[in-house]
């Protein structure tokens, strides 16, 4: 079954908890058990209404305080897909836990209150995903039913988003505007007849509806090696395979590759997924490859096309998400962890920090917590890469603090 993840986002009290809660309920996901704490909950705060927002808000500050403070991983399936909802708070200084949430997410839900329209907050969301190449956004206006259902609120609305969206360099992105309410659960799951202007489809119907070339980029074959596979056993006494995740675009058997950083060529001449044989593999397969000869390849080498070689060098200019309360400064080492292969890196330079409301960027000598802004880094041997817009796969990393193994920050290679 296919399985679809999603980041959400929104302001304070624009339903975003709420909305998931709801889409879970309308889909017979909750648990008999989470349902009874709901009910009890809601008649013990003296709601006439079951607050859906407690089937998401996990930590007891976020209960108490009513927002969303860490990203929650929610699960809840179909009869045609299977779902993952990355639920990430909106708030500026949680700005590294959502773009953590959104950066393995094929579609985002970005939450707006009709009352309140498109605010600051909103900028940043959008940006967000801008920056993470989110193929699939939709606009969810919220609460439409404290606007009376409103076809001008929500025009409006619609108008000023679309002017924000004229702002974005991401031209090939999809975006819908669905209006609802998720406390009455209109338009969430099924549409409920109150707002007869809008003809489009649910929340639920448009991500039912959505296909694998409507949310995945396709760019290069890249398969970077997780490891070797040499059984020694009677059977497959001389089986060398390498095994990792393909990244990409497909890869099939007969096709001539490389072998980074060896530069080494050789040809695919067997294709395995777990105990099966496959002429070709798709992008997002974890596969096992076996090469026509026997040839040094290690854990962190990549496997590409040779006729698709990526680019190899030892400094990159790279937008970085800071995410360490120790600030960003030029001359400070770190490891870089880009796909299976981990370098030596030190910060050459911080250049500046791009405001997130597309007002441009200011210039900076550091990179404070949450604040994203670009930054020259070099390595201590060359990185096999794309630009980030050209392949996601291959153009992300990681930066750790060697010292206490934290994940400092992340970046995407331009």
């Amino acid at each position: 079954m296919e399985v679809l993840k999603i980041a959400t986002a929104g302001s304070v009290d624009d339903g975003k908890s709420t909305l998931i809660g709801r889409l879970l309920y309308d889909t017979q996901s909750l648990t008999t058990d989470k349902l009874e704490a709901i009910e009890k909950s809601s008649k013990q705060k003296g709601y006439d209404y079951l607050d859906f927002s407690l089937a998401t808000d996990g930590l007891v500050a976020e209960r108490e305080q009513g927002i969303t403070i860490d990203v929650a991983h929610i699960y809840f399936s179909t009869a045609k897909k299977s779902y993952i909802i990355a639920d990430t708070p909106g708030h500026i200084e949680y700005t590294r836990n959502m773009v953590t949430g959104a950066s393995t997410s094929q579609v985002s839900i970005i939450l707006i209150d009709a009352r309140k329209g498109v605010i600051e907050q909103t900028y940043r969301h959008f940006f967000i995903n801008n920056l993470l190449r989110v193929k699939d956004v939709i606009v969810a206006v919220n609460k439409m039913d404290l606007v009376d259902y409103s076809e001008e609120v929500f025009n409006k609305i619609k108008a000023d988003f679309q002017a924000l969206n004229a702002k974005s360099s991401y031209k090939e992105q999809n975006v819908s505007y669905i209006p609802l309410s998720a406390l009455t659960g209109d338009n969430v799951v099924e549409s409920l007849g109150k707002m007869p202007w809008y003809t489009g489809q649910t929340i639920l119907q448009h991500l039912e509806a959505l296909e694998s070339k409507d949310i995945y980029d396709t760019g290069k074959a890249r398969f970077p090696v997780q490891t070797v596979i040499r059984p020694k056993t009677e059977e497959y006494h001389d089986f060398r395979g390498y095994a990792g995740k393909l990244y990409g675009n497909n890869i099939k058997v007969g096709d001539a590759v490389t072998v980074l950083p060896s530069l080494t060529e050789s040809k695919v001449t067997n294709i395995h997924f777990f105990d099966q044989q496959f002429d070709e593999a798709a992008a997002g397969s974890s596969i096992t490859i076996e090469l026509e000869n026997d040839i040094n390849v290690t854990r962190g080498d990549m496997i590409v096309k040779s006729n698709e070689l990526p680019r190899v060098e030892k400094d990159i200019t790279t937008t970085v998400c800071w995410m360490d309360s120790k600030k960003l400064v030029a001359g400070t080492k770190y490891l870089i962890q880009h796909n299976t292969n981990r370098v030596l890196a030190k910060v050459d330079s911080v250049k500046n920090v791009i405001a997130t409301d597309y007002s441009g960027t200011t210039p900076a000598s550091q990179l404070a917590i949450n604040e994203i802004g670009e930054v020259t880094i070099k390595l201590s041997k060359p990185l096999y890469f794309d630009a980030y817009n050209d392949n996601k796969s291959n153009g992300a990393f990681i930066l750790i603090d060697a010292s206490t193994n934290t994940t400092a920050g992340v970046g995407f290679i331009r």
